[in-house]
């Protein structure tokens, strides 16, 4: 399902995802009609815009937080003009889990919106490098991220985007051991929780959106 109050970008995200076999059960200009929808007929992924009628603020963030909260089954993926963390950070501190953050812009590189929202249906976590990128770059005294290492802090990036150890070793060449390694680093340096992995890798990025 789609919201999103430009008829022409939603227009356009129909044709697209149903010649890439998607069946997209709604496409609607607003919040409201896409929680509507959702009752109808439970989708497996929507697509929102943050900010829709009636006073173009948060109301497509607040119909995909409900979406979650009732339907925590359903994939979600928020679209923006402009990174917005105070939004990511509400976006997934209901749980890291099929859940995606881009900028608008994004939807124009097809092939990786696409796989965004592959990742998601099958329960990954996809954030728009630029958000990632802002937020990596923010360093002050008081802020914990500082003492993270150059390496530490790339592959906390990529983590971040919602890949895989084995991803990221792929993509920065290293090994899996020493990916191990550097977000074992991240962690500790973070005084994350030592529970399960994933509850870490979570924890991690949600410190980068809350910080």
């Amino acid at each position: 399902m789609l919201a999103e109050d430009s008829t022409l970008l939603r227009e356009g995200l129909v044709r697209l995802l149903a010649e890439e076999g998607h069946d997209v059960l709604a496409a609607v200009g607003d919040g409201t009609s896409l929680i509507r929808e959702a009752e109808a007929r439970t989708p497996d992924l929507v697509v929102v815009d943050i900010r829709m009628p009636p006073t173009h603020t948060d109301e497509g963030l607040r119909a995909a937080l409900g979406i979650r909260e009732r339907w925590p089954a359903v994939g979600v993926l928020v679209l923006s003009q402009h990174v917005e963390r105070a939004y990511a950070a509400r976006l997934l501190s209901g749980g890291a889990e099929r859940v995606g953050y881009l900028l608008k812009d994004r939807v124009a590189q097809v092939d990786e919106f696409l796989d965004a929202l592959e990742r998601i249906r099958a329960g990954g976590v996809v954030l728009d490098p630029e958000v990632v990128r802002q937020l990596v770059l923010r360093s002050t005294h008081s802020d914990p991220l500082a003492g993270l290492t150059p390496r530490e802090r790339t592959v906390l990036q990529e983590l971040a985007q919602g890949r895989t150890n084995a991803a990221i070793a792929q993509r920065l060449h290293l090994s899996l051991s020493s990916v191990e390694k550097h977000l074992g680093s991240v962690f500790d340096k973070l005084e994350l929780p030592s529970t399960t992995e994933y509850s870490r890798r979570v924890l991690a990025v949600l410190h980068y959106l809350k910080s």
